[in-house]
């Protein structure tokens, strides 16, 4: 499956979830609900897998923690933010260019319409 037919499904959990809970509770509960979405979907999902981070001969075992890993091609960043700030783009695309992967979803809860909490991420795809 290809980061572009993964993405069309975790949106699509996404507006499930959204629809279920609605805006304003913390990411840990967005997290959960989309995971149980996405595993129910029948895709192998990674909660707060910590990844390395490699700077020139130094290697950190853990680096940082990603909300998300769909099928070990998509990393989905979770927010429940009144907006999503510059930096948290930045946050993602780091992510991706550290882990290896082409694309991310950076997702914010915290819309009144879900459609425009989410935005894609692309390193190199």
């Amino acid at each position: 499956m290809t980061e572009n037919e993964l993405s069309k499904i975790v949106v699509n959990a996404c507006f499930q979830v959204h629809r279920e809970l609605g805006p304003g509770l913390f990411e840990s509960v967005y997290e959960q609900c989309l995971y149980f979405e996405l595993v129910q979907a029948g895709l192998h999902v990674e909660r707060q897998k910590e990844l390395p981070v490699i700077y020139k001969s130094l290697k950190m075992e853990f680096g940082f923690r990603t909300d998300l890993i769909v099928n070990q091609k998509l990393i989905v960043e979770i927010k429940s933010q009144e907006a999503i700030a510059p930096v948290h783009h930045k946050q993602l695309l780091t992510y991706l260019r550290l882990s290896g992967l082409k694309l991310g979803l950076l997702v914010n809860f915290n819309e009144a319409l879900i459609k425009d909490g989410i935005q894609r991420i692309v390193n190199n795809l």
